[in-house]
């Protein structure tokens, strides 16, 4: 009876990690992560990725892998096309920046004066383009936390190389690469707004957009949040070559079924691989890493992640106020 008892503990527990709905908020360094019965657990940052690596999927039955394509001529940018990616950013401003009704349009429509300076995100769009209905909605969450975003357009480059995966690797790396060189103009635009708080940068970036994140290797950001990336050896790239710098926190989050980057990939291209960033992470300090049982690719937006997303931007920024929720809506551009 008490190993029968005791089996049953041990299954609830399992049962327990694998239904987490990421409920969740950061206190003086720690994540408080509820779960579906109704037990609170607080744990340490790294010690959520233990807490949840144990539902991985059951590997699948291998099967060929699709036909990847590619279209398009254009794999790098021009000094034309890096400066028409920040002209055409979607910008977000909090009623904070402006002084009135937020601010939601291009770059190159933005308001050139300022009441206030605030955090900023710099991020870096997936392989899908600013199109993505998810990414608006996003940056529009952030400026209702009094955080700004800039999302430059890396499809100002004409016939910009477009994929349907898997692709050679080393195509692959000549596409980080145009979206690694994407981040220095927007940066350097961002350093001279008279909005941006320039001790309060966040650099974030989602799939493909992600991988540059990883690899940047300046500290100008005070910290990184990578969404729907594994920073792991696989199809995607000839090796990870990470750079995360060990005071700086960041925040990882992806689905545990991701399609690209789980082990239920059957083309992942490394039987190893934990379809997070764990292994990258696992001698850092200040790391979290948030998998999202049963999730979609896209997954900005999701209730649970924002919660975690808030709570480590909150953690990161000093928790920066919160706008009062009375007044102006969005002034779209």
């Amino acid at each position: 009876d008490s190993d029968r008892r005791a089996q049953g503990i041990s299954d609830w527990w399992h049962l327990a990690r694998c239904r987490f709905i990421g409920a969740g908020l950061f206190n003086e360094g720690l994540l408080m992560i509820r779960f579906v019965r109704p037990a609170v657990f607080t744990l340490a940052p790294l010690a959520l990725t233990a807490a949840l690596l144990g539902c991985a999927a059951t590997p699948p039955v291998p099967k060929a892998a699709p036909t990847g394509e590619i279209k398009g001529t254009a794999w790098a940018h021009t000094l034309q096309s890096l400066a028409a990616s920040v002209q055409n950013a979607n910008v977000v401003l909090p009623a904070q920046a402006t002084g009135g009704a937020a601010y939601s349009g291009k770059w190159s429509a933005m308001p050139a004066s300022a009441k206030g300076k605030v955090p900023v995100v710099l991020f870096l769009h997936g392989s899908s383009g600013l199109g993505l209905k998810a990414i608006g909605e996003w940056q529009q969450w952030l400026a209702a936390q009094g955080i700004a975003s800039v999302a430059p357009d890396s499809f100002a480059l004409p016939d910009h190389v477009t994929y349907k995966s898997p692709i050679d690797k080393a195509s692959y790396e000549r596409i980080h690469a145009l979206r690694a060189s994407e981040i220095a103009p927007a940066l350097a635009a961002i350093q001279t707004a008279p909005w941006a708080d320039t001790s309060k940068l966040v650099l974030a970036g989602t799939s493909e957009g992600a991988v540059p994140v990883a690899r940047y290797a300046d500290r100008e950001f005070a910290a990184r949040m990578l969404f729907a990336w594994s920073c792991e050896p696989n199809h995607f790239v000839t090796e990870p070559r990470n750079a995360f710098e060990a005071d700086k926190p960041v925040l990882n989050v992806i689905s545990s079924v991701d399609p690209f980057f789980s082990p239920t990939n059957t083309w992942l291209g490394n039987p190893a691989a934990r379809g997070t960033c764990a292994d990258a992470l696992k001698d850092h300090k200040q790391a979290v890493i948030a998998l999202i049982p049963g999730a979609p690719h896209t997954l900005l937006t999701l209730p649970q992640v924002q919660a975690v997303t808030g709570g480590f931007l909150g953690s990161v920024l000093q928790r920066w106020p919160l706008p009062v929720r009375s007044g102006g809506s969005l002034q779209n551009q």
